[in-house]
């Protein structure tokens, strides 16, 4: 074997394994929208994080809650 063919074999091999880990599923993303303010209705964000408990998803874990309201300011 000569040195050149050596040195790319080595090279595929060490950058295998760092190209898998690197790789991550997608998770799934549930947007979770409010045209008003958080307080007096953040038992719906808690249901709905219950809700998909029950169903198996467990937010940061399989599924990402991204949860927005916009403090009565409709534009």
């Amino acid at each position: 074997m000569r040195r050149r063919e050596f040195f790319g074999v080595i090279g595929g091999a060490t950058t295998w394994p760092l190209a898998a880990r690197e790789q991550q599923p997608a998770m799934p993303v549930v947007g979770f929208f409010r045209s008003t303010t958080l307080v007096p209705f953040a038992s719906l964000g808690l249901a709905l994080r219950q809700g998909l408990a029950e169903a198996g998803f467990v937010e940061g874990r399989n599924i990402v809650i991204e949860s927005r309201y916009a403090d009565n300011v409709i534009e």
